[in-house]
C-alpha cells in the first residue's frame, strides 16, 4: 500500500508537503536560535552547547541532536526525490512547452526548482563551513560557534552566499507553504486569504531573521 501511495502523484505531493513542513518548523527554531548571537558570545556558545546536551541524562551526549539531524536528512531526501520525480512526470506529460505562459504565475512559482537547487548547494556549503570547518575561513574553532559565525560573515563571499540563499529560502517558503496547505486539504475559499497572508509573513520573517545575522556582523553590532 505504501508503494502504491508513493507511486501516485498525490502520494508524492503529500510526501513533499509533510517533509516541507518539517523543514519549515526546523527553520523557525533555527532562526530563533541564530538570533541569540545578538546577546553575546557567552549566550550563543552556551546555546550551542545546550543543543548537544538536550535530554540528558536520559539521552546520551548529542543523541537528541543526532536524532533531529536524522529526521532532517530523511525530510530533505524525501522532499528532493519527490520534487524531482514530480518534475520529471510533469515534463513527460507535457514534453513541449506551452505557447503562452501562465500570466498569474508568481516569481516564486517559476523559480521553485532553481531555488531548491540553490538551497541544496547552500546546505552543503553551510555544513562544510560551520559544522565541519572544512571550507571555513579564519581558522575554525571547535566549541566556539560565535567566533566561527563572525569569521564567516567577515568575508564578502560568506555574506553573499548566505544572503542569496536566504532570499531563496523566503521565496521557497512563500510558495511551498501555500502549496503544502492545498495538498493537505487545508485550503478553502474562506481560508485561502489567511493562508496566503501566513505564507507571506513566514517568508518575510524567516528571511529577515536569518539575514539579520550577517548584517549584524557587517555593521559591527556583532563582533
Amino acid at each position: 500500500m505504501a508503494r502504491t501511495v508513493w507511486d501516485s502523484t498525490v502520494g508524492k505531493k503529500t510526501v513533499m508537503a509533510v517533509s516541507g513542513l518539517i523543514m519549515l518548523l526546523y527553520l523557525v527554531v533555527h532562526m530563533i536560535g541564530n538570533l541569540k548571537i545578538f546577546f553575546g558570545a557567552g549566550e550563543f556558545n552556551h546555546y550551542a552547547h545546550w543543543l548537544r546536551t538536550v535530554g540528558e541524562p536520559f539521552m546520551h551526549y548529542e543523541w537528541t541532536l543526532w536524532a533531529v539531524r536524522v529526521v532532517l536528512v530523511v525530510a530533505v531526501v524525501a522532499h528532493a526525490v519527490s520534487a524531482y520525480q514530480l518534475s520529471r512526470r510533469d515534463i513527460k506529460a507535457r514534453p513541449t512547452k506551452y505557447v503562452h505562459k501562465k500570466a498569474r504565475a508568481s516569481y516564486a512559482t517559476r523559480t521553485m526548482r532553481w531555488g531548491g537547487v540553490i538551497l541544496a548547494l547552500f546546505i552543503v556549503w553551510h555544513l562544510l563551513d560551520l559544522t565541519t570547518g572544512t571550507v571555513h575561513s579564519g581558522g575554525f574553532e571547535h566549541g566556539k560557534p560565535y567566533q566561527n559565525v563572525v569569521d564567516t560573515f567577515s568575508t564578502w563571499y560568506g555574506n553573499t552566499i548566505y544572503i542569496v540563499a536566504m532570499l531563496a529560502v523566503g521565496l521557497h517558503v512563500r510558495h511551498g507553504f501555500w502549496s503544502a496547505a492545498q495538498t493537505l486539504g487545508a485550503g478553502s475559499r474562506t481560508r485561502d486569504r489567511a493562508l496566503k497572508t501566513t505564507a507571506n509573513a513566514l517568508a518575510l520573517l524567516l528571511t529577515a531573521g536569518f539575514v539579520a545575522v550577517p548584517v549584524g556582523v557587517m555593521t559591527g553590532v556583532v563582533s
